[in-house]
């Protein structure tokens, strides 16, 4: 068994990996024992009662974080030329369509988020092997088709985010950084629980709501009561 390095050791007597706590003393916990050197990403996994592989029991949605995620998010905007200057008014990083839809072709993809219109749709379609295994692929239940291209942009710079389960039954998202304070950390992972809880599939049975994890790059994870919640 590999032996512990000192921070380790100093991280393992600062919390109690079997033990249950309250959101409020996870945020805090996690702050405390991240041992990065640079403002780490603080991440949530939420493992739900459901089964993926039945449609009637994917949980997809949105939520807009009260603080925001801490990352500076890169969107393009992939819109015909009468939307090119709202979307720039907005915030959007890249603005245009077919020279980058060609770079996409090429394998471009440095971006966080794409936000598009209803008619470009037709055109993404053929990249959808290059953007859907990076979760880049515009959704209208993401909020990120729409014609209100500029109210689309600032929602995600703002700190709105999409989530989905995965096919092992995990919701996996960002809830901020560790420099946030520990209050911050816990109302953007409340809004994410809550609006998790709002989205339970009448077709899910039994405990919904299984576990709760939070951690940071370089930190263990931290495991969450959901009564708590």
């Amino acid at each position: 068994m590999a032996k512990l390095t000192k921070k380790q050791k100093e991280v393992a007597a600062k919390f109690d990996k079997t033990k249950l706590y309250t959101l409020e003393e996870a945020s805090a916990l996690i702050k405390d024992i991240d041992t990065s050197k640079f403002d780490a990403t603080v991440d949530i996994a939420v493992r739900l009662g459901v089964d993926p592989k039945k449609a009637n029991q994917m949980v997809r949605g949105v939520v807009s974080l009260p603080h925001g995620t801490g990352k500076d998010i890169k969107v393009l905007a992939l819109v015909t030329p009468d939307k090119e200057q709202e979307a720039k008014d907005a915030g959007a990083d890249f603005v245009g369509l077919d020279e980058y839809l060609d770079k996409i072709k090429g394998g471009w993809t440095d971006v966080d988020v794409i936000v598009t219109m209803p008619a470009v749709m037709g055109k993404l379609g053929p990249l959808g092997r290059i953007l859907g295994p990076r979760g880049l692929m515009p959704n209208p239940k993401a909020g990120t088709v729409t014609m209100e291209v500029g109210k689309a942009v600032s929602d995600v710079k703002a700190g709105k985010i999409d989530f989905r389960v995965d096919k092992t039954g995990i919701v996996h998202a960002i809830v901020g950084k560790v420099s946030f304070d520990a209050e911050k950390i816990k109302d953007n992972a409340k809004e994410l629980i809550s609006t998790l809880n709002k989205m339970k599939p009448t077709a899910a049975k039994g405990v919904y709501m299984k576990s709760i994890y939070l951690s940071s790059s370089m930190s263990p994870s931290v495991q969450v009561d959901p009564k708590s919640v």
